[in-house]
């Protein structure tokens, strides 16, 4: 059932190749590439491609927070990242950091996000770091967020709508790296296939 040529060592699940796709697997691949721009299906989708039912609702989910939205894209992924090394997923954080090298993210911030171990160490501005202690909170201990946490951001500039977009972007990516590291695929950035495309690959994602 699966395509061993792309099976990845340590994964627990298994994983069905693109050739090897059918029925609604593979209109949902079809799906994930035209929606990534991607020539190739991201294995954490492949990983619930054995339960097509449950991969609909990863992607609509995944598609929901990266088609259009009030933050910029590069927001967006800066957010996908850190969250992701937060919750100690180098899999998601290799992934999303070379997304936002795409859509405009400096060097030094993708490094930042690498290595860091709170949000101040990143180089952002006031307003920008306000959201981003936010959506650590989510991360770490989102049920000790108070009004005054969000009144704070809200103070540093940010619209209600946008930090609902945030913070919902951090929470579906506690789930993603929680379901990326459960399934045995998340425990180094070489894993992402997306991380390790050349320049010439990744001319038509942003």
């Amino acid at each position: 059932m699966g395509d061993q040529q792309n099976v990845v060592p340590g994964v627990r699940v298994p994983m069905i190749g693109e050739e090897n796709a059918e029925g609604r697997t593979a209109e949902l691949y079809d799906r994930i590439k035209t929606g990534t721009k991607l020539p190739f299906v991201p294995d954490m989708f492949r990983l619930v491609s054995s339960r097509p039912d449950l991969m609909e609702v990863l992607i609509t989910g995944y598609m929901g927070v990266f088609s259009d939205g009030v933050l910029p894209r590069a927001t967006r992924e800066m957010i996908s990242a850190w969250s992701s090394k937060v919750n100690g997923c180098p899999y998601c954080v290799g992934t999303h950091n070379w997304f936002l090298s795409q859509f405009g993210g400096s060097e030094e911030l993708t490094h930042a996000i690498s290595h860091a171990n709170h949000p101040e160490e990143l180089p952002l501005d006031e307003k920008t770091l306000a959201l981003m202690k936010l959506v650590t909170q989510v991360s770490t201990a989102a049920y000790k967020i108070t009004d005054a946490d969000w009144e704070r951001v809200e103070a540093a500039g940010w619209s209600n709508e946008e930090m609902v977009e945030a913070v919902f972007t951090s929470a579906l990516f506690a789930m993603i790296n929680r379901l990326v590291d459960g399934f045995g695929l998340g425990t180094t950035v070489t894993r992402s296939r997306i991380s390790q495309q050349d320049d010439a690959e990744a001319e038509s994602v942003a």
